[in-house]
């Protein structure tokens, strides 16, 4: 924030840092070990009294003066100009915490070359024995180089007390300190006998070539016993994040750390290899190619290392876009741009959105990421994003998956750089951003006569909608299948609900008859639910098809077909999510027709996943999820929790989400350990979408009146009431979920709870619990005693249904009547209104009381009494009362 901006594109992301440092820290570490190489080789060439190797050591002295010194200290001053370009506020911080440090260890790089150049140019000219004691002289120089300079680089992994006292001692002595030195000096003996290789291979005499390469052998085998060791003690010493990063994560440090350990094994052979007996002209390549071996060892080490401390520069203190975490909180109240002080805006305006993103991805972005470059490009990482999606991931990001820092600044902000990305870079994702769906076509109501003034048929759907995911090659979380129940009521003076002596067909209206032609769910649905054999094409999970049979209802209140495979779309090729089921009730020997009636079976696959992980609407342009979409959900599942789902899937072997996470409304039990199926997707989630009313909601589910489905259509969303006003805002529902989890001791729960704020209620420690599907915003926090609220300012959250019987999906009245046989379904209360038909969901109250009332509200009695009544004992609020919302009963 204090210094001015080096902007880069294709060559950000910390190229010219890694360019440059990799080969420096090769070099420098062969300056160490090269150093310890020489004066034990000279030792050894004056012990056995070898004119030719002596004659070697000088060369090769002649070969490291010009490597180490010239070549080594201009990279060295590569660096200190390139990342004072890139992160001057980290590299002041590394000056002025430790000014003694550098200070002494540029007195030790005087000595190095000092003692270098008089070890080469008096290489003749001295006694051997003083000769030996400057080459000593050189190796210890060099190695308290690296002895100082370990202290100050490696404080950026481990600062340990520094954070907290300042201390120069505490910083330099960092937990990570000794074992990186005796790590280090163990790599540069093993470089200083890949360097010697490649004079060494040049000596003529037969004889003394063959000791000089056996003895680099030994130079790069022998250590890496000591590497072995010290890089365990090194791993172990680690911040914990950072050790489980390397340890535990692994895949998300790419192919560093794999390739520092294979490379190390193949430097280990390669220095066997080269101490076998063979022709110079075999030796000098194998030389040339270990050393550039060498050089990806050295550039895994790095890289590891530096990923091993992210999201940091400097761990704790510092984020590897240099804001610092102190001043996070700060920030994201009056803004990045307001601070910084070399950018062209201070503030975002809709007429300057673009520059402003701009502006910010090269404060917080550009460390990192380069634009079309060989480094960490942003263009294939934000490709599937609409501005939407981006901008939520950069609202989740460093939450959950901390190796990237959170973004910090205005939601303003957030939205800009979201927008100059996707907009800008991208040239913007048309498919992918989120507009109004094209309005449907109105269908008719056909209301159906009465057959019978004798008996009365209500039937509804019990959820109000079933999402289902046409994701079936790859995964799904809910196959198709609705329930739809029936109650048959023979009227009289008193009522009575009949069970006995009739049968109830259901069967689909026209173009819905084959739901296989349209989603392929059969072609996996034995893996996918682990059946014994085939499901058959058109059968449900439980047996049904479209149009069949009911059952008896398992409480014995009325009956049901449950799961019936519908999907929601026609022969025709367009989407319907409310198909209509013709439900007819006969007398099981006579076969005489009693009643007849209609009901919608909602089903949907509007469900927003592809806004944030790519791809388009599989369907008319409006719903249904693809296989790009598909896939990226298994692979972000795959790299997040180390699965392998997505390899499986291409395997023809996709997953039911509810095979490993439990989920009543399946009756699936999960794997032990693994938490429940709605709160991990609603807790991920919530982390991403946080401070947000019901939009939140609507991204995912299909209820927004602009979308295609329009789910949350009854009479609570007539009257103003949205999601929030019963489940709280998506941070308040996670959160209830997450603390039931947390109870049963799922570990993930807290981690996901974490970074979560409730805002329907003042703490955590506030939200009650709940069971998914068990536990649900009870009727009766509202309609206290079955009666009408005091105002509309009330909520239903926090307060949940104690178990399935107090569900109002479930519940009965005193007499048998189910509730939503009365009051429609759930999200669907009468009078509802749907885009696809205003009375499409209100077919049974207008068929036995033409209007779409609930049946007998206003005392409406006569639908299913025969005599007058005085009282409404047993029906419980919705009839005895006037039904106050009469406006929604007006025509649009």
């Amino acid at each position: 924030m204090e210094y001015p901006i080096w902007q880069l594109t294709t060559l950000a992301g910390g190229f010219w840092i890694a360019l440059i440092a990799v080969v420096h820290v090769y070099v420098a570490h062969f300056a160490v070990g090269g150093g310890l190489f020489l004066v034990l080789t000279e030792h050894k060439a004056r012990r056995e009294h070898s004119p030719i190797m002596l004659a070697y050591v000088k060369k090769h002295t002649r070969f490291f003066l010009l490597l180490s010194m010239v070549f080594g200290g201009l990279t060295g001053v590569g660096i200190w100009f390139s990342i004072a370009l890139s992160s001057p506020q980290a590299t002041s911080t590394l000056i002025h915490s430790f000014v003694f440090g550098w200070a002494t260890e540029w007195v030790c790089f005087l000595g190095e070359i000092v003692a270098l150049l008089v070890y080469y140019y008096a290489f003749d000219r001295m006694k051997p024995r003083d000769h030996l004691l400057v080459g000593w002289l050189y190796f210890v120089f060099a190695w308290l180089s690296l002895f100082f300079v370990t202290g100050i680089i490696d404080f950026m992994l481990a600062p340990g007390k520094w954070l907290e006292t300042r201390n120069f001692w505490h910083g330099f002595f960092n937990p990570v300190f000794w074992p990186s030195v005796l790590f280090r000096t163990f790599m540069a003996c093993i470089f200083a006998g890949l360097f010697a290789f490649i004079t060494a291979t040049r000596i003529k005499d037969d004889t003394t070539r063959l000791t000089v390469v056996r003895c680099c052998s030994l130079w790069t085998v022998l250590p890496f016993i000591g590497v072995i060791l010290s890089g365990w003690w090194y791993v172990a010493s680690f911040p914990e994040y950072a050790y489980q990063m390397v340890v535990f994560k692994i895949q998300k440090l790419g192919l560093f750390v794999p390739g520092f350990l294979v490379l190390g094994g193949v430097i280990m052979l390669g220095g066997l290899f080269m101490a076998i007996r063979m022709p110079a002209t075999i030796k000098r390549p194998t030389a040339l190619v270990l050393l550039a071996i060498g050089l990806g060892y050295m550039g895994c080490f790095e890289f590891s290392r530096e990923a091993a401390r992210k999201p940091y520069l400097i761990n704790g203190y510092m984020y590897s876009n240099s804001i610092l975490p102190a001043a996070v909180d700060d920030l994201n109240t009056v803004g990045v741009l307001s601070v910084a002080k070399w950018t062209s805006v201070d503030k975002v305006t809709p007429e300057n959105e673009m520059q402003a993103g701009q502006e910010l991805f090269q404060l917080q972005c550009a460390s990192c990421h380069s634009i079309g470059g060989p480094m960490n490009d942003i263009l294939p990482l934000t490709e599937k994003f609409s501005v939407f999606g981006l901008d939520s991931q950069l609202n989740g990001q460093g939450k959950l998956v901390r190796y990237m820092p959170p973004f910090v600044g205005t939601p303003q902000e957030r939205k800009a750089l979201a927008t100059y990305v996707i907009n800008g870079l991208h040239q913007g994702n048309p498919h992918l951003n989120d507009g109004p769906a094209q309005k449907p076509a109105q269908l008719a109501t056909e209301v159906p006569d009465k057959v019978n003034d004798e008996y009365v048929l209500l039937a509804w759907n019990n959820l109000g909608m079933h999402c289902i995911s046409d994701s079936d090659p790859y995964w799904i979380l809910l196959p198709p299948a609705n329930d739809i129940h029936a109650q048959l009521i023979r009227r009289g003076d008193s009522p009575e609900v009949v069970t006995e002596g009739v049968e109830l067909a259901y069967e689909v209206e026209p173009g819905f008859e084959n739901p296989a032609g349209h989603v392929r769910f059969w072609e996996f649905a034995q893996s996918l639910f682990g059946l014994d054999a085939p499901l058959p094409v058109n059968v449900g999970v439980s047996g049904n098809r479209v149009a069949g049979v009911m059952k008896p209802s398992a409480d014995g209140s009325g009956f049901e077909a449950t799961l019936v495979p519908v999907v929601p779309y026609a022969d025709d090729g367009s989407f319907n999510p409310y198909p209509l089921f013709t439900i007819t009730a006969r007398d099981r020997e006579t076969g005489e027709i009693l009643a007849t009636t209609r009901c919608v079976a909602p089903t949907s696959t509007e469900m927003g996943c592809k806004n944030c992980h790519g791809g388009t609407w599989r369907v008319a342009g409006v719903a249904g999820f693809t296989d790009a979409t598909s896939a990226d959900i298994l692979a972000v599942h795959d790299r997040i929790n180390k699965t392998t789902l997505l390899k499986d899937a291409l395997k023809g072997k996709p997953r039911l989400c509810q095979s490993c996470h439990k989920d009543p409304v399946l009756g699936a039990k999960g794997k032990e350990g693994v938490i429940s199926f709605p709160a991990a997707i609603h807790g991920w989630h919530a982390n991403y979408l946080t401070n947000r009313d019901e939009t939140a909601c609507f991204r995912c589910h299909p209820a927004k009146n602009t979308g295609a489905t329009g789910c949350l259509r009854g009479v609570h969303a007539g009257i103003g009431l949205t999601c929030i006003s019963c489940h709280g805002t998506l941070e308040d529902h996670a959160l209830s979920l997450l603390k039931y989890e947390d109870q049963r001791g799922i570990k993930s729960a807290s981690r996901l709870m974490a970074d979560l704020q409730p805002r329907v209620v003042d703490s955590k420690e506030a939200i009650n619990p709940r069971n998914p599907w068990l536990g649900e915003p009870d009727c009766l926090n509202c309609h206290v005693d079955f009666e009408p609220p005091a105002s509309r300012d009330v909520s239903g959250f926090n307060a949940w249904t104690s178990g399935a019987a107090e569900l109002f999906r479930v519940r009965t009245d005193d007499m048998g009547v189910r509730c939503q046989a009365c009051h429609g379904s759930t999200h669907a209360n009468y009078p509802a209104t749907n885009i696809y038909g205003r009375d499409r969901d209100n077919i049974p109250p207008l068929q036995y009381q033409g209007n779409a009332l609930p049946i007998g509200a206003n005392r409406q009695c006569g639908v299913c009494h025969t005599e007058s009544m005085e009282d409404m004992d047993g029906h419980h609020y919705g009839m005895a009362s006037t039904f106050r919302n009469m406006s929604l009963m007006k025509t649009p």
